[in-house]
C-alpha cells in the first residue's frame, strides 16, 4: 500500500486585534489538526505595513509536516482563520488572525487562490525574522536561497521584536 511522504509546510501567523498573543496560540492549536507542529517561533511584535492606522501586530511562524495538499491546507488555513474571528474589510487591514502559507516543501504554485512560495516573503523582516529563528535553512524555490540568506538581502528596516509579556512593542 503506498503511503504518501508528509511535507515540510512553514505558516506565517500574524493578529492584531483581541487578546493577540493567545489568537496565535490558538492558531497553532487547530493548526496541529492539519499535521504535525514541528517547532514554533517565538512571538514577535512588529509594527503594520500598508495599512499604518492600526495596532501592532504579533507575529510567528510555524513549521508544519502534512500530508495534505498545499490547497487543502489552505483551506485549512482559512477554517482556522474564520473559526477565530476574521473579517476581511480593509486590505491589509486589523485581523484576529492571518495565516499564509509561505513554503510548502519545494512546490511552486501560482494560481489565483494560491502562490507558493508566498510572493512577499523575501520582502518582509516579519516573516524572515521568525522563519530563520526555526529554520534558517528553509529554502526558497523561486529565488533559490536560504531563508537566512534572503534575510541578508532584506533591505526592510521594520521593527521586529520579540514580545514582552503585554505583547506590545518596548
Amino acid at each position: 500500500m503506498f503511503q504518501s511522504v508528509p511535507t515540510i509546510a512553514y505558516i506565517g501567523l500574524g493578529s492584531n486585534l483581541g487578546d493577540k498573543k493567545a489568537n496565535c496560540r490558538r492558531a497553532i492549536a487547530l493548526l496541529a489538526k492539519s499535521g504535525r507542529v514541528v517547532r514554533v517561533s517565538s512571538l514577535y511584535c512588529t509594527e503594520p505595513m500598508g495599512f499604518a492606522e492600526q495596532d501592532d501586530f504579533v507575529n510567528a511562524v510555524v513549521e508544519l509536516e502534512t500530508d495534505l495538499s498545499p490547497e487543502a491546507l489552505l483551506h485549512q488555513c482559512r477554517a482556522i482563520e474564520e473559526a477565530l474571528g476574521r473579517v476581511r474589510t480593509i486590505h491589509w487591514g486589523p485581523r484576529t488572525i492571518d495565516m499564509d502559507i509561505l513554503l510548502y516543501g519545494t512546490t511552486m504554485i501560482e494560481t489565483p487562490e494560491l502562490t507558493i512560495p508566498h510572493p512577499l516573503l523575501h520582502t518582509r523582516r516579519f516573516v524572515l525574522v521568525p522563519l530563520c529563528e526555526i529554520a534558517p535553512l528553509a529554502f526558497h524555490p523561486k529565488l533559490q536561497q536560504t531563508a537566512s540568506n534572503l534575510f541578508l538581502d532584506l533591505h526592510d528596516h521594520q521593527r521586529v521584536l520579540r514580545c514582552d509579556e503585554n505583547g506590545t512593542l518596548p
